[in-house]
C-alpha cells in the first residue's frame, strides 16, 4: 500500500507516519490485489480531540472509515478495526448474496475467510417513502432540510434538472451530493 498521510493543525511526525502505516498496512492481508491508488489519511486536532479519517479505493468498491479519540494512536486503532469490520462484513454479505450469481468485479479482491456475522446483520429496510421531487437550488433546499428538522433533503436541481442532495456535516456546515454525470 502507498499512503498520502495529511494533517490538519497537527504536524505528521516520522513516528505518527511510522505508526499509521504499520497499523493499516496490516489491512493488507485482505487483498490479493492492491489498492488501485494511494490509501488516503488524514489526520486533525480540534477541541482537544484527535480525528482520522482512512479513504482506501478499490476499483469497484470505496473503503472509509473515521474516528475520534482524546489519543491519537487509539483513534487509529479504532479506525483499523472499524475498516477490519467493514472489510468482514461487506466480503460475507458479497459473498452470500452472489453465490450463484458470481461475485461482482472488484470484490473478488478482498481475501476473507469465514463468516465472522450471523443473520441479525442483514439489512432491513423497515419504511418506504415517496414523494415528488421540486426543482429548487441548493440554498432553498437547505431551508426546506432546516425547516423540516431533518439531516438531509433530496430535491431537483433547477439549473441541472439532476436530483441532488444536500445534507448536515457532523461540523454544522451543509454539503451537496450531484451525480457525476
Amino acid at each position: 500500500m502507498k499512503f498520502n498521510i495529511r494533517g490538519e493543525n497537527l504536524k505528521v511526525t516520522e513516528a505518527i507516519r511510522d505508526y499509521v502505516e504499520k497499523k493499516i498496512g496490516k489491512l493488507d492481508k485482505y487483498f490479493e490485489s492492491k489498492p488501485t491508488s494511494d490509501v488516503h489519511v488524514n489526520l486533525s486536532v480540534y477541541n482537544e480531540k484527535q480525528r482520522i479519517e482512512v479513504t482506501i479505493p478499490m476499483t469497484s468498491l470505496l473503503l472509509r472509515a473515521e474516528e475520534e479519540h482524546t489519543d491519537l494512536y487509539a483513534a487509529i486503532d479504532l479506525v483499523v478495526d472499524k475498516l477490519e469490520r467493514q472489510i468482514r462484513k461487506y466480503k460475507t454479505k458479497v459473498n452470500r448474496k452472489f453465490r450463484q450469481n458470481g461475485i461482482p468485479k472488484g470484490i473478488e479482491d478482498l481475501q476473507v475467510e469465514g463468516n465472522d456475522f450471523d443473520e441479525a446483520d442483514d439489512i432491513e429496510i423497515v419504511r418506504t417513502k415517496r414523494f415528488d421531487l421540486k426543482p429548487m437550488d441548493s440554498e432553498e433546499a437547505v431551508l426546506q432540510m432546516d425547516m423540516l428538522g431533518h439531516a438531509f433533503y433530496v430535491f431537483q436541481n433547477a439549473t441541472s434538472g439532476d436530483t441532488n442532495v444536500v445534507y448536515r456535516r457532523k461540523d454544522g456546515r451543509y454539503g451537496l451530493i450531484e451525480p457525476n454525470n
